[in-house]
């Protein structure tokens, strides 16, 4: 992305936050192990508005104002690890104006001055369903902000709206992504035969995207093979393949910035009658909930209709009696049918009640038995347009 693309999104933000002072923080490195931290995973919402990678930059945004506040490096650490340096963030960002974390403080000090409300990133709403610390940064940058503001804004619902529609950069980048994954999925399966083990499969596809100048996995990938694939977020990808049954792949490449999440569930050797059932069930059950999607189409309809085929699908597999076995039709469906997709592989469509063009969003219907060891999942990512829908990775067949 160019530095205009940033500047771009700031105004945009400007204007739906209605000239209010705007302060987000990047996030923080969290430890990996002992002396050591993770490769910093950039907060989404600051990438979007200034392009900055590296950890614990401010953006403060007043008006027509602009400024990025540098974190305070030591020289050790600066060896060690380097750090970005201050030209490097201009022209990246396109902001001319860069302070140190003192001046930023008297900045802030100043504005409030004149205005007592300041728009930052809120609490995530879906903070409660997580298994994991969340990245410190945003709750350190609320509690700072409130030694000089007394009404702090929540304005993470205004930049999720902005995200939800894709620029034409950011869909170009998005191809990027899924072109190399796609083409990577080929090799793969191809390879499969010769391949004993989860890991050896996750690693053709590592050593593809890298070589393609992706700059990795856009999420931990899950290359699940037999009841393996009944956990959903399954990732340890150690064990050994099955000689006969079905392998589940649910991988991405990063490129630019940008996601692609496609899922796969392949035979290898000779599938079972009721494994290749499962998979015929989940790949119509796809093909039909595809062609739901359109502009201005609800939501809330959307969500009704896959589950009418959902269940459709399940009661053909006698899994369900009825529709109304809402019991047994979360079991063997228990995740949700789609989601958005961007920076981040779950990007936020910004709560809308309908679908609208620049949309990308994935469907990814999925039936799993865990007393059958067997799990079927096929996913891909679909671009809402003026008069449809064009699915971006459709080219890759989805047959066993």
């Amino acid at each position: 992305m160019n530095t205009s693309f940033f500047a771009h999104n700031r105004i945009r933000l400007n204007e739906a936050a209605l000239g209010s002072i705007i302060i987000l923080a990047a996030h923080s490195l969290m430890q990996r192990s002992n002396d050591a931290s993770f490769t910093c995973e950039q907060e989404a919402h600051f990438w979007y508005l200034t392009g900055i990678d590296a950890p614990d930059w401010w953006l403060i945004v007043a008006g027509k104002n602009e400024w990025l506040v540098a974190p305070d490096i030591d020289a050790a650490h600066h060896i060690f690890d380097g750090s970005l340096s201050w030209d490097d963030a201009r022209q990246i960002s396109g902001i001319k104006h860069i302070l140190t974390p003192k001046q930023a403080d008297e900045l802030l000090a100043e504005l409030s001055k004149k205005n007592n409300t300041v728009h930052t990133l809120g609490n995530d709403p879906h903070a409660s369903h997580y298994n994991f610390h969340e990245n410190p940064a945003g709750q350190t940058m609320r509690r700072h902000l409130k030694k000089y503001f007394a009404d702090i804004k929540d304005c993470r619902l205004e930049i999720a709206k902005l995200r939800a529609i894709k620029q034409p950069e950011e869909i170009e980048a998005i191809k990027r992504a899924i072109a190399i994954t796609h083409r990577a999925f080929a090799d793969v399966k191809k390879l499969l035969p010769t391949l004993h083990h989860e890991y050896e499969a996750e690693a053709e596809f590592t050593y593809r995207f890298r070589k393609s100048g992706a700059r990795g996995h856009a999420y931990d990938p899950i290359v699940a093979g037999g009841k393996n694939a009944c956990t959903l977020h399954y990732n340890e990808n150690q064990s050994t393949l099955p000689q006969n049954g079905l392998l589940l792949i649910d991988i991405g490449a990063r490129v630019d910035g940008y996601a692609a999440d496609i899922t796969r569930t392949y035979a290898i050797g000779t599938p079972t009658d009721r494994q290749i059932a499962v998979h015929a069930a989940v790949e119509n059950a796809q093909q039909q909930i595809i062609l739901l999607l359109r502009p201005g189409f609800s939501v809330a309809e959307y969500h009704e209709q896959v589950d009418n085929i959902m269940k459709n699908a399940l009661i053909s597999l006698n899994l369900m009696k009825s529709h109304d076995d809402t019991t047994n039709y979360r079991k063997y469906f228990p995740h949700a049918i789609s989601h958005g997709l961007g920076i981040d592989v779950h990007d936020s469509l910004g709560a809308p009640t309908h679908f609208k063009p620049g949309m990308v969003l994935t469907v990814e219907p999925g039936i799993y038995i865990p007393e059958e060891g067997i799990g079927v999942r096929i996913e891909d990512d679909i671009l809402i347009t003026d008069t449809g829908h064009e699915n971006l990775s459709g080219s890759l067949a989805t047959s066993l």
